[in-house]
């Protein structure tokens, strides 16, 4: 897997980005990671998170193995498959597997523990897992799955994570808005970031270009200046926008 190259640049319009390489990397065998923030045994002060945003992994996962029953305390926890399936297993009494384009959201809370692996024995499992800082402590935890729609499917931008829930999006308890941009054939993509909020834009497949900028897979951008920002693209593209209190 090609996790893309390196070099730090910043834009007049202030958007600051990180390429792919330049994410913590960690190869332990049945798992490759790429960590955007510090996790783990990564460490940069520099990149600890992004307002709510504390944590942003892709991983690949062997076949047939995966994270054992592990606890979590309050983090907001959702994971995006990518290729091959996902099995989850939770103190809650949940148990799912989820395949490429469906989410997971779990609510740590008070507590709670789960495990996720990789049920092939043939194929590996490709995830994104984000942690969002909820917004207050000692919630009762909780899990949903979000499934798109065909019209949902259909849509460039769609939105996948929120605090309202609204049009159809996966509850969270944070002020944090998360769309999948997700495009198969070329196009430009748009979204208006209000006073006072901040923009992560994860590309995950296909090239973007955002004022000047050429992003690649793995790389990401960010702002904290409101108005609108235009995704173009030259082919298909697949992403996940934070809009951020």
């Amino acid at each position: 897997m090609d996790f893309g190259a390196f070099r730090p640049k910043l834009t007049g319009m202030h958007l600051t980005v990180r390429r792919s390489a330049d994410r913590g990397f960690a190869d332990h065998g049945w798992l490759v990671a790429r960590h955007s923030f510090s996790f783990a045994d990564y460490y940069d002060p520099a990149h600890m998170a992004f307002r709510s945003l504390r944590v942003i992994n892709q991983d690949l996962v062997a076949p047939g193995m995966g994270f054992p029953t592990h606890g979590h305390k309050d983090m907001e926890i959702f994971t995006y498959v990518l290729e091959g399936a996902i099995e989850h297993k939770d103190s809650l009494g949940n148990h799912a597997q989820l395949l490429p384009g469906q989410i997971q959201v779990m609510s740590a809370g008070s507590g709670v523990k789960h495990s996720e692996v990789n049920p092939s024995q043939t194929e590996r499992l490709h995830l994104i897992q984000i942690w969002i800082m909820p917004d207050r402590a000692n919630l009762k935890p909780r899990y949903a799955e979000w499934t798109p729609t065909a019209e949902q499917l259909a849509a460039p931008k769609v939105l996948i994570i929120s605090r309202d829930g609204r049009d159809g999006s996966a509850h969270i308890s944070q002020d944090a808005d998360v769309y999948r941009v997700k495009t198969q054939a070329a196009g430009t993509t748009s979204h208006h970031l209000a006073e006072g909020r901040g923009l992560w834009f994860q590309l995950i497949a296909g090239e973007v270009e955002i004022e000047g900028l050429k992003l690649s897979p793995g790389d990401a951008v960010k702002s904290e200046d409101a108005g609108t920002f235009t995704f173009k693209s030259a082919g298909p593209v697949e992403a996940l926008l934070f809009d951020l209190a």
